[in-house]
Formats: C-alpha cells, sequence, structure tokens
C-alpha cells in the first residue's frame, strides 16, 4: 500500500485526470478526426499510468499501460477510433476509478473486469497486439521507461534543427522537402536555407535551419528525424518551453550568431563599435548572409515571446487547498461579518464621532474579505454539466434512444456546497427527461421530429440566486393522466381547482409517477421527490415552467449562490426575530381586520387580483402575545407557488450569516437554521418551503373532518 500522504496526492490528481479524460473521451465519439483530442486523451492516460507506477499503485500502473499501448496505436494511425473503442476506454476509465477507490478504502474492484476490458482491447487492435509490449514491473521498483518521462510531452516546446545532407542522402529518392514536410505534420516549422552551391547529382549542397513549434516533445521530433541522421549532420536544441521559465534569457542577434558559430567574438565586438544595426552591418561585411540574419532575429522574438507567455503563467499559478480549511476560513469570516455588525450598531447608539471613521473603513474591508472569501469556494457549473454527458450517452444507449446534450452557461459560478449536492437532483431530473420525455426514434420520426432528441443544460445569475433550467424536446406532460394520478395519491380533492401549472409540479410529490411500468430507469415515484428536497434544502426552489405536449417541457431550479452568507429580510413576531432568504420574498403587504372579516377567518387575501394563501407565524410557532391591529404579511414565491407569512412587523434587510441550530433541534419544523444578530440577540432563519407544506398539510386535515 502507499503512503497515504502520497496516496492522497495521487487520488487528488487521478481524480481530475479521469473526469477530463471522459470529457476528452466523449468529445472524441463526436469528432473521431481530431487529433488533438486523442493527444489529450494519451496524455492523461500517460500520467495516471506513470503517477500511479511512481506512487505505489502497482494495479493502476499495470491496467493502464495495456490501455495507453492501444491508444498509441490509435494517435499512430494504426487503429481508428470506433464506438467500441470508446465504450472500452470509459469502461476502462471506470475500471481505473474502481482500482482507485479500492486503494485508498473505498471497496474491491473486480480484477475479472480489469481482464475481460484487457482481453477486449487486445482483440480490437487485431489478436493481442496490445498484449506484445510488456507491463511496467509490479515490484517495489517500479518504473516508467526513461524515454516515457520525457517532460516536454504536451507542452509546446520551441526547438532549433540543423540539417546538413550528405551526397548518401539523396540516394534512392530522399529528399530534404519530404524531410520537412514530416516535420510540418507535427508542428508549425519556419525554413531557412543556406546554400553551399548545387551538386549536379545529389540536390543542394548546404544546410537547412528550421525552427520548429511542436508539443510532441523530444522524442517526437527525433522519431521524424531518426532516419536522416546515418547520412545528415543533424542537430536538435530545445529553445524554450511555453509555461516554464527555466531557460535562459532571451540573447541578442550577436549572442545567438556566435553560439552557432556564424562569426567570432573579436569579429563582433569591432562591428558593435558602429552604429548601424548589427544584422545590417554584419551582412555589409559580408560576414554572414541574410538568410541567417533573419533566422537568428526570427529565433530572438520566439524565444522572447515564450518568456513572455512563461511570466503569464507563472502568475496565474494556483495552489491545492483541503476543503475544510476554507470551510473554517469561511466560518471565521462569518464571525467577523457579526463581530463587525455589533461593533457598528454599538458605535451608532453611543454617537462616538471618534470611532464613526475607523468603524466604517472596518465595515468596508469586512464586507471585501467576505466577498474575496467567497469567491474562493465558488466554482463554474460546467465542472458539473460536463458529468452529465457520459449520463445522456450511456442512458440513452440503454433505453435505445438516439439523444444528445447541449449546455449553456457553463462559466456561471455557484458556491462549491452548493453544486456537489446539486448532482443528484440534476442526475434524476435528465434520467426522468430521457425516460419519460423524449420519445424513440422511430416515434420522432413520425411526428416530424429529428430522430435525435435533445436535453438542454442552461444555467445564469439572477440577482443573488442562480437558475438552472433541463429542457428537453419531448412528448411534454400529460396535465390530465397527471391529474388522475394525483387524485388516485389524495394529493388533492377532485373539486379543487388548479391551474395546469400547479398540476404539473404535483409530479414532485412522494410515490407519484405516471410511468405505465416500473423499469431500472424509473416508475417508483421517488426521483422527483428526492429532487425537491434536495433543491430544498439548498434554501432554493424547483417548478416545472414551460410544458407543451408534443414539443417539450422545461423545469427550472433557482439556487443561492452560497450557503454560508445570504441576504435576508428580517422580520419579528413579539420578541421573536426571523430571517427570511431574501431570493424567496416577492412583496410585503398589509393585513388588516377588515381583510379577515371579509374572507371569514379564512386564510385568504386577494393581492393583485390572485388569491394568496397565508399563514399566521405567531399561530405556527404558538408564540404568546396579542396580535397588532394592523399586521404584516411577506409574500413568498415557492415553486412557482404564492405563499403569504402574516407577523407583526418587518425591519428591513439583514445579511445573514447561516449557523445550524444543533442536533437537538435538528427536527424543529419550518426552521432551517439561525444567525446572530448585531445586538448579540439569535434570529430563526425560516424554511418557507416547510411551513408552507406543513400549513397546507393542516389545512387538508381539518377539511377533512
Amino acid at each position: 500500500m502507499a503512503d497515504t500522504e502520497y496516496a492522497e496526492i495521487f487520488r487528488e490528481e487521478a481524480g481530475e485526470l479521469l473526469e477530463e479524460l471522459e470529457t476528452s473521451l466523449l468529445e472524441l465519439e463526436k469528432d473521431p478526426a481530431d487529433l488533438k483530442i486523442v493527444s489529450r486523451v494519451f496524455r492523461a492516460m500517460h500520467t495516471i499510468k506513470g503517477s500511479g507506477a511512481m506512487f505505489g499503485f502497482d494495479d493502476i500502473a499495470g491496467f493502464t499501460h495495456h490501455v495507453e499501448t492501444v491508444l498509441d496505436k490509435v494517435r499512430d494511425g494504426t487503429v481508428p477510433v470506433s464506438k467500441e473503442l470508446i465504450d472500452l476506454t470509459l469502461a476502462s476509465r471506470d475500471h481505473i476509478r474502481a482500482l482507485l477507490d479500492a486503494a485508498t478504502g473505498g471497496g474491491e474492484a473486480d480484477s475479472a473486469q480489469g481482464e475481460r476490458i484487457i482481453v477486449s482491447l487486445q482483440t480490437l487492435v487485431g489478436g493481442g497486439g496490445a498484449g506484445k509490449e510488456q507491463a511496467p514491473p509490479t515490484s517495489e521498483a517500479a518504473t516508467v521507461p526513461v524515454e516515457e518521462h520525457d517532460p516536454t510531452v504536451g507542452k509546446m516546446t520551441h526547438y532549433r534543427i540543423h540539417i546538413r545532407p550528405t551526397p548518401e542522402f539523396f540516394v534512392g529518392g530522399n529528399t530534404v522537402e519530404l524531410l520537412l514536410g514530416e516535420l510540418k505534420k507535427i508542428g508549425e516549422c519556419t525554413v531557412f536555407l543556406h546554400e553551399e552551391g548545387k551538386s549536379e547529382d545529389s540536390g543542394y549542397r548546404g544546410r537547412w535551419e528550421i525552427l520548429l513549434t511542436t508539443d510532441k516533445g523530444i522524442n517526437g521530433v527525433e522519431d521524424v528525424l531518426v532516419f536522416a541522421e546515418s547520412s545528415c549532420e543533424v542537430k536538435v536544441k530545445i529553445l524554450a518551453t511555453e509555461g516554464e521559465d527555466d531557460f535562459e534569457e532571451h540573447k541578442k542577434l550577436g549572442e545567438i550568431l556566435v553560439e552557432k558559430g556564424e562569426i567570432s567574438v573579436d569579429a563582433l565586438e569591432k562591428i558593435l563599435e558602429r552604429q548601424k544595426p548589427l544584422g545590417e552591418l554584419l551582412v555589409g561585411e559580408n560576414l554572414v548572409s541574410r538568410t541567417s540574419v533573419d533566422a537568428a532575429l526570427a529565433e530572438q522574438k520566439l524565444v522572447r515571446d515564450a518568456r513572455e507567455k512563461a511570466t503569464v503563467t507563472k502568475g496565474a499559478e494556483s495552489i491545492r487547498v483541503a476543503s475544510e480549511k476554507l470551510d473554517q476560513l469561511i466560518n471565521l469570516v462569518g464571525e467577523l461579518v457579526v463581530t463587525q455588525a455589533r461593533l457598528t450598531q454599538i458605535v451608532s447608539l453611543n454617537k462616538d464621532s471618534d470611532f464613526v471613521e475607523p468603524v466604517e473603513e472596518v465595515e468596508r474591508l469586512t464586507g471585501e474579505l467576505r466577498d474575496c472569501v467567497l469567491n474562493i469556494r465558488m466554482l463554474p457549473i460546467g465542472t458539473t454539466f460536463a458529468k452529465f454527458k457520459r449520463l445522456v450517452r450511456d442512458l440513452s444507449a440503454e433505453l435505445g434512444k438516439e439523444v444528445v446534450m447541449v449546455t449553456e452557461g457553463a462559466e456561471t459560478e455557484l458556491d462549491k456546497n452548493v453544486i456537489d449536492q446539486l448532482s443528484d437532483p440534476m442526475v434524476h431530473l435528465i434520467r426522468n427527461s430521457i425516460d419519460h420525455g423524449i420519445e424513440s426514434p422511430e416515434e420522432r420520426q413520425q411526428a416530424g421530429k429529428p430522430r435525435k432528441g435533445t436535453i438542454s443544460l442552461a444555467a445564469h445569475h439572477s440577482g443573488a440566486n442562480v437558475v438552472i433550467t433541463v429542457t428537453d424536446d419531448g412528448k411534454g406532460l400529460d396535465a390530465e393522466r397527471i391529474r388522475q394520478k394525483a387524485l388516485e395519491k389524495g394529493v388533492f380533492r377532485a373539486d379543487a381547482e388548479l391551474s395546469e401549472q400547479d398540476i404539473w409540479n404535483t409530479i414532485f410529490m412522494p410515490g407519484l409517477s405516471t410511468a405505465k411500468t416500473v423499469t431500472s430507469v424509473s416508475g417508483r415515484g421517488v426521483g422527483m421527490d428526492v429532487v425537491k428536497n434536495t433543491v430544498d434544502a439548498l434554501k432554493g426552489s424547483v417548478s416545472v415552467t414551460n410544458s407543451v405536449k408534443g414539443r417539450g417541457t422545461t423545469v427550472t431550479i433557482t439556487l443561492p449562490l452560497t450557503l454560508a452568507i445570504i441576504d435576508g429580510l428580517l422580520v419579528k413576531v413579539g420578541d421573536t426575530h426571523f430571517v427570511l432568504p431574501l431570493s424567496q420574498v416577492e412583496e410585503c403587504v398589509e393585513l388588516t381586520k377588515e381583510d379577515i372579516a371579509r374572507f371569514h377567518q379564512r386564510r385568504m387575501l386577494p393581492v393583485r387580483e390572485q388569491l394568496v394563501p397565508y399563514v399566521r407565524l405567531r399561530d405556527f410557532f404558538d408564540i404568546s402575545g396579542e396580535r397588532p391591529p394592523l399586521e404584516q404579511m411577506v409574500i413568498s414565491r415557492i415553486n412557482g407557488e404564492r405563499f403569504g407569512l402574516v407577523l407583526d412587523d418587518v425591519v428591513g434587510e439583514h445579511q445573514t450569516v447561516l449557523k445550524s441550530l444543533g442536533w437537538i433541534y435538528r427536527n424543529a419544523t419550518g426552521l432551517s437554521g439561525s444567525t446572530i444578530l448585531g445586538n448579540g440577540h439569535v434570529a430563526l432563519i425560516l424554511d418557507v418551503a416547510n411551513v408552507m407544506k406543513c400549513a397546507r398539510q393542516e389545512e387538508r386535515e381539518t377539511l377533512a373532518n
């Protein structure tokens, strides 16, 4: 077993490489001719193998070696990219993940599965071609061959190549042009010919100077030149590697020419005493050719540009930080925000002018620190979107459907903790869309649709929230069928008046499914319930915002940017303070005694020509005391529905640092946490969705009795 510290390092790096590998393979399936993607896949697998051998993960290194051998043949054009190859490589990726989990205490890997994959790969490349090479040794001294540790592979590297052919080179029809053509296949070339006359039977006598930029590595360059080395004078020098800064400072023109032996130091110093540009002087004195000067100037610019890129890259370096340390930092910043709010309140009450300015400065700095720390934990949601491409591919194949996934707004950032918890709801929504929404290719053709269905994932910012939509172009929701299923489950009464959107959103009720048969994908009525519960726990909302029969369905998820510090609305009932997430607040209205009497104590209030049900927080939490003559009602929108919370007073907006209630209060109904106010008092954070759910359940029980 590998050392624990190194095992953790390898696990993190290998996990990232496996994610990149999966994404690249799905891209390669769409564009099999893209050699850049093939190289990316090979590099990811090669790095996993090398690092695995280095850190003592011999099983991973041994298995990966076989896969890498096949990918090398793909890179060389020997083996074509096919669906079978993609399937096997994806299966290899999954097996490497299983081996990685097993090596780090996460269960056992199926060794027989690995053997089956290797045999299938060997069969694919022609009856054991992948097995002719020996796997890397699995002893403690397991290493990867030296040439496989080429540090220039995968990095854009600049080379200077000199080729001086001998007469023997041209025997058999060889030409320098063919050699240059091979170099141009692996990178970008700038060619200079230093002519020294012409032979009658052997072509040019002279030397060629090539400036080559490629990511194939020094071994790849030498592979192209290997057959010419026996009959040519060949020199290869690495000038610079982009992204690294360990090469020499870029040389001046004269230094390059001296290094290449084009001119002596003494002659250079004499020329430098004159005022003309060095290149012009050297050409004018017939000390070097115009070609030599042009080549040296091109080399000088190439290295200088590489150094500038390296400087920029170096400035953008990042470090890996454990999420626990980041969470601790955010908690400390939260405490600082609370302390700063208390300090501000104390100064405002004491009206001490000497403290006003420094406290305002502390408030400004605290705000900047808070925003900075929260941004550290923000990640592009595209990291989650990428995971679902594999899901769509595998599930559509399992169900015999043709489905493609398109994404929009992948750069939209969201709190890492939210992204981590968002995976399961998104999986259920996508599975539901493919199983229930997207029709079979034959059905789509009969309906005048393309054979391939489309699932679209989109994300965008909306104030302090991120809005995610999952849209399919399938057959849409059958509102009448859903209504019948909901009536059977007793979700609502037969005489209830419901809008079409109300009916759509009943699919999020537990146990409700319109599937005619139970399959491995759906039919038990638990998937959409999981979606709603998870999104509610994230202080967000989910609803069906659009569905057209025969055209498709759109489900919208709204989530707060972060769960650590939120903007809230501070309200009061008696002496108790509550905080409502501001993202769920739509508006505030007054509730008078006349309004209550007009509806005969029914908890309904007409607001903008729509009846809004409400619950009185004083009654819900059993808070003692008399109601004020004029109550306030805060209207929230949850899962597309409006709902009112009646309270005594609205204090105003309040930036809330979330605190858990603790184990004792884990089952507290209608509450999701607490916060500390500027005066040191505790305010409870309302779970509006839970309050609405409990109030409706209570109303149904009352009506039933």
